[in-house]
């Protein structure tokens, strides 16, 4: 069956599929010229030949030529030197998960797409095993420098919100709490990997714990440093705090192929359940005991 004799629904899918060939083999040569690892750039020029030969054989159905998405090309390129090639890779091919339920659908009208299903499978197969960067090998450590921000200080900031009822005391004890409390998470880390003869490097460890937990407490006390409000800031806080548990869940999600949502809610549920909890501390501190700044 000709392209031809396809409905136009049909013919639509096809040269979407033919462009998106096209713009996948520019997203991996440019890829392969960013990375150092010969054996990985010879696996991503390879795919990157394949996905050119997969448009040909579109070409060849359609009769046409397409040019790439250069917004794509571009937006994919950018990911992946911003957050990693893993990462940049992994999403990715999570979108050519579609175009392979589109190729299935069309393989009864179009014999020899079968033949770009099979290779779009082994595709995903390569890439899963094909970088190896240092900073997903520290993850745990983000993890726990990142994760205990979040709880400890979240809490933290919402305590000290009733019970001092002034934003600039707020942020700076906040921030005095933070730091202090990275260089123990970060001491801790480096004993812990040390004792335990992990492979990752110690003090590597240590360093990744310590600067994602003093981002993340930058990153919640700046709205006290900003408005006057002090349960404004507090609202704002706890959408940071939301915001910043979102965007690294997401990112392990599709780096490590973790499940996102069981995590993202554990993690929201743990982080705003002890907000409120120690908020409810600062009220009876304030009420109870009569602290007044």
């Amino acid at each position: 069956m000709g392209f031809n004799s396809l409905d136009s629904q049909q013919k639509k899918a096809v040269l979407a599929a033919q462009k998106n060939e096209i713009t996948e083999y520019h997203i991996y040569l440019r890829l392969s010229k960013m990375i150092k690892d010969q054996s990985n750039k010879e696996t991503l020029e390879r795919i990157g030949r394949e996905e050119l030969a997969h448009y040909k054989l579109w070409s060849g159905i359609t009769g046409k030529n397409i040019k790439p998405d250069k917004w794509k090309v571009w937006i994919y390129v950018f990911i992946a030197k911003v957050f990693g090639l893993t990462f940049g890779i992994k999403l990715m091919e999570k979108g050519e998960e579609k175009a392979e339920q589109v190729y299935s659908r069309l393989a009864g009208n179009i014999p020899k797409i079968q033949h770009i299903v099979e290779e779009e499978n082994r595709h995903e197969k390569e890439l899963m095993e094909l970088i190896e960067e240092e900073h997903l090998n520290y993850i745990g450590s983000v993890v726990l420098g990142m994760n205990d921000a979040l709880v400890e200080l979240t809490g933290t900031l919402a305590g000290l919100t009733f019970a001092l009822q002034n934003t600039r005391l707020i942020a700076l004890t906040g921030f005095i709490t933070g730091i202090a409390a990275s260089f123990s998470m970060a001491a801790s880390e480096y004993l812990s990997k040390k004792s335990e003869g992990d492979t990752n490097n110690p003090i590597k460890s240590s360093i990744y714990t310590g600067v994602a937990y003093i981002f993340t407490v930058l990153f919640l006390i700046f709205p006290y440093l900003l408005f006057d409000s002090y349960f404004f800031c507090l609202g704002f806080t706890v959408v940071n705090a939301i915001l910043v548990i979102f965007a690294f869940n997401f990112y392990i999600s599709v780096a490590k192929d973790l499940p996102f949502k069981r995590r993202f809610i554990e993690m929201i549920s743990i982080s705003l359940g002890v907000a409120a909890f120690t908020f409810l501390i600062g009220f009876l501190v304030r009420t109870f005991i009569g602290v007044d700044i």
